[in-house]
């Protein structure tokens, strides 16, 4: 088995009913889970809604401070009007913008919003990404010689 790999992403949130109004808001369908977490299955994984005083508890570190936007969860599309439709969306859903999509300096076109607990999400179109139609990405092999350009 490869140690290469994420099986699980949870997020502490304060308010765990928030939490679950802003992504069903966004169309996510949560699977059944305890009362106290809230799962969502995606490609390949589920993401996880916790408490924060409950996660900090899980952790061992119940009186740690946990923070938030200090990592970036992503959602890739195959299209700007993609990004530029789901970033509407989680506007209206109660995100806060953090960044308006645009095309940035690697060729794509990405934005970014925070969730109502601040976690940082970028929706983003990457041109040499292919997006299949399960939402999971084909990313294609660097060129053998790739790395000895750069390093010149």
């Amino acid at each position: 088995m490869t140690p290469q790999r994420v099986n699980l992403i949870t997020l502490g949130v304060a308010d765990l009913n928030r939490a679950r109004a802003f992504y069903a808001a966004l169309g996510w369908e949560a699977i059944e889970s305890p009362p106290e977490v809230a799962f969502y299955r995606m490609h390949g994984m589920p993401l996880g809604l916790f408490g924060l005083a409950d996660l900090a508890a899980d952790q061992g570190r119940a009186d740690a401070p946990l923070g938030t936007g200090a990592m970036t969860l992503a959602q890739n599309f195959p299209d700007r009007a993609g990004v530029d439709a789901a970033f509407a969306l989680a506007l209206r859903s109660g995100a806060s913008e953090l960044k308006q999509p645009e095309a940035v300096f690697w060729g794509g076109y990405s934005g970014y919003y925070a969730d109502p607990d601040g976690h940082v999400w970028e929706l983003a179109h990457n041109p040499f990404w292919v997006v299949n139609d399960d939402g999971s990405l084909t990313i294609p092999e660097a060129s053998p010689d790739a790395g000895a350009a750069s390093a010149e």
